[in-house]
């Protein structure tokens, strides 16, 4: 991973996450580490308190965009934090139409949000083939 300070800046964020009944900090831990694992993907960690923290991952091999994936905690309400996991359009497929279309939304490009509020392991290996379907395309120079 491109940078100590992103991946402490995520550790330290996972540590000073309070409440046990949270399970949205497990799966936002599950998708970084399936993005700090990938070959040639580096992280960005963008905390805004009250607001999000953003994980960025962008493969090496990307020309055109700084990122292939947000993985957003939505902070607006600390004891009942969500994930908000957005793509670009045109780096994944959504075959169960579970994404919410964001024209334009995404850096100025068309894009896919997933927003995931409940401990469903269905809809995180879900976001989790998403992820790794990014990953491959941004191999691809994308």
């Amino acid at each position: 991973m491109a940078g100590d300070t992103a991946e402490v800046g995520i550790e330290t964020f996972l540590a000073d996450w309070v409440g046990e009944k949270q399970p949205m900090r497990d799966w936002f831990r599950l998708f970084y580490r399936e993005l700090a694992s990938r070959a040639d993907v580096s992280l960005s960690f963008v905390g805004r308190p009250g607001v999000s923290y953003s994980l960025r991952p962008r493969h090496k091999n990307q020309n055109t965009r700084q990122l292939f994936a947000i993985v957003d905690v939505i902070d607006d309400d600390p004891e009942a934090r969500w994930l908000s996991v957005c793509f670009y359009e045109d780096m994944i497929t959504d075959p169960r139409q579970l994404g919410e279309c964001i024209p334009g939304g995404l850096a100025g490009s068309d894009g896919y949000c997933f927003d995931f509020y409940d401990n469903e392991q269905e809809l995180a290996s879900y976001l989790l083939e998403r992820l790794r379907e990014a990953a491959t395309t941004a191999a691809t120079g994308s």
